[in-house]
C-alpha cells in the first residue's frame, strides 16, 4: 500500500466512523460469527420472508374474506404490519444492547408462531388487523433486528458482505413463501395452509435461535444509546430522513404487484409467480450489491439503488402491461430495493458505536415506521382516486423512493464532502 492509498483509508475511516469500529473490535471471520450469519439467515428467511409474501394475502384476502372491503382498507393490515415491525426496532435495540440476543428471539418466536395461528383462524378485519398486523409484526421485529445487530457485532472490513447475505433469507423467504402459501390455499384451504407455513416457519425460528449470538467484550456492555445524542449527529438524521421518503413508495411494489397483475388479466396461477421473481430479484440484490459497497463504500452504493428504485417505478412499471415487461421489472425492482435494504443497516453501524449499534439501527426503523405505515394505504386511496388507474400510485411511489435518495447523498458529502470519495 502506497502512503496516499494509506493516507486515504485513514481519512475515510476517520470521517465516516470517528475511530469507533476499529478492527480489534471485531473477530472477522471466527466460528460464531459464521454461525450467527447463517442463523440470522434463517431467521429472516422465515420471518421477513413471509412479511414479503404479504401481497399473496392482500389478493386472497380481496377475493375471499375480505372481499367486502376497498384493498386500500386490506392494505391496513399490511401497513400495521410494517410499522409495528419498523417501530419495535428502538426498544428492542435497547434490549438487544443491554441483554444479547437469545431471550429476546425466544419470546419472538413464541409470538410470531402465535400469530400466524391466530391468522389462520381470523374471520372478521379487526381480527386480521390484531394477529396479521400486530403480532405479527411485532414477531418478525424480534427476531429481526437482535439478528441483524449481531452480525454487525463480529465484522467490521465485511460487514455489508455478511449483512447482504443474511438480508438474502429475506428474498428467498419471499420467493417460496407467496409460491408455497398459494399451492396449500388450493389444496388444503386458508386455515390450513397458513397453519402449515406457521409450523415451518416455528423449526427454522428454533434453528436460528440455537446459532446467533453476540459478541462484545465484557469492558463495553452496558452503554447507552441517548437519543439526544443521536439526534445531535447530523448524518444519522440525514440518513432517517432519507430512508423515510425510501419507505414511503418502497414497499408498495410488493404490495400491489398481484393485484396489477390480476388487472392485466395474468392468469392466476402466474400472478404469485410475478411476485416471486420480484422478490427472487432481492437475493443477488442484497448479496451483490453489499459485497460491492464493502469495497466502494456502502453509503456510495446506497443513494443510488434507492434512486434507481424509484426510477424503475416511474419509466418501468407505467408501461409493464403484459406479463414478460412485467417480470423484468419485478426482477429489476427486486433487485434495487433489495441492494437498499441490505446496505442500509451496515450505513447504520458505520456511524455508530460497537456498543449502541443495536439501539442506532432500531431508532432508525423506528423512524421509518411512520411512512411505512401510511405508504401501502395511501397508495389504495390513489388506486381508488384514479377509479382503478395505477398510474397515480406508481408515480407517488417512484417520486418518493427517488427524492428520499436525494437526502441519502447528502449524509453521504455529509461524511464526506468529496463526491466520489470512499464512505
Amino acid at each position: 500500500m502506497t502512503a496516499f492509498e494509506k493516507g486515504d483509508d485513514e481519512i475515510h475511516l476517520a470521517s465516516s466512523s470517528h475511530h469507533l469500529n476499529n478492527a480489534p473490535q471485531f473477530p472477522e471471520g471466527c466460528t460464531k460469527g459464521y454461525l450467527t450469519i447463517f442463523g440470522a439467515f434463517m431467521a429472516l428467511f422465515s420471518t421477513f420472508g413471509q412479511m414479503n409474501a404479504f401481497g399473496t394475502f392482500q389478493a386472497w384476502y380481496a377475493e375471499h374474506q375480505l372481499s367486502h372491503l376497498e384493498p386500500s382498507t386490506i392494505a391496513w393490515i399490511g401497513s400495521l404490519q410494517l410499522w409495528v415491525f419498523f417501530f419495535s426496532g428502538g426498544p428492542i435495540g435497547q434490549l438487544f444492547d443491554a441483554y444479547g440476543p437469545r431471550w429476546i428471539m425466544v419470546i419472538g418466536s413464541v409470538v410470531y408462531v402465535f400469530a400466524i395461528m391466530m391468522t389462520s383462524i381470523s374471520t372478521q378485519y379487526y381480527q386480521y388487523l390484531l394477529a396479521h398486523g400486530v403480532l405479527f409484526g411485532l414477531g418478525v421485529g424480534m427476531l429481526f433486528y437482535p439478528s441483524l445487530s449481531s452480525v454487525s457485532t463480529y465484522f467490521c472490513k465485511y460487514r455489508a458482505t455478511a449483512l447482504g447475505v443474511v438480508a438474502a433469507g429475506s428474498s428467498f423467504g419471499g420467493v417460496m413463501y407467496p409460491i408455497m402459501l398459494q399451492r396449500l390455499f388450493q389444496l388444503v384451504g386458508f386455515g390450513w395452509g397458513v397453519r402449515i407455513s406457521g409450523l415451518l416457519s416455528g423449526v427454522v425460528c428454533c434453528i436460528a435461535i440455537l446459532t446467533v449470538t453476540r459478541h462484545a467484550p465484557p469492558k463495553q456492555r452496558g452503554a447507552t444509546c441517548k437519543l439526544s445524542e443521536t439526534f445531535r449527529d447530523s448524518r444519522f438524521v440525514l440518513l432517517a430522513a432519507g430512508s423515510s421518503l425510501v419507505a414511503l413508495g418502497l414497499f408498495i411494489p410488493f404490495f400491489y404487484i398481484v393485484d396489477y397483475a390480476h388487472d392485466l388479466a395474468i392468469p392466476p396461477s402466474m400472478t404469485f409467480i410475478v411476485l416471486a421473481v420480484m422478490n427472487a430479484g432481492g437475493v443477488i440484490g442484497r448479496i451483490a450489491p453489499a459485497y460491492l459497497s464493502d469495497k466502494i463504500g456502502r453509503f456510495n452504493l446506497l443513494a443510488p439503488a434507492a434512486f434507481l428504485s424509484g426510477l424503475l417505478c416511474v419509466l418501468f412499471w407505467v408501461f409493464a402491461r403484459s406479463l414478460v415487461p412485467l417480470m423484468l421489472f419485478a426482477a429489476a425492482y427486486g433487485f434495487t430495493s433489495g441492494a437498499f435494504i441490505s446496505v442500509i443497516t451496515p450505513c447504520v453501524a458505520q456511524i455508530s458505536d460497537i456498543r449502541q449499534i443495536g439501539s442506532r439501527i432500531g431508532i432508525l426503523y423506528s423512524i421509518i415506521s411512520f411512512p411505512s405505515l401510511v405508504g401501502g394505504p395511501a397508495a389504495g386511496a390513489l388506486l381508488e382516486a384514479g377509479n382503478g388507474q395505477y398510474t397515480g400510485m406508481i408515480l407517488f411511489a417512484g417520486l418518493t423512493v427517488i427524492a428520499g435518495s436525494f437526502l441519502i447523498l447528502a449524509a453521504k458529502l455529509k461524511i464526506d464532502s468529496r463526491f466520489l470519495g470512499r464512505v
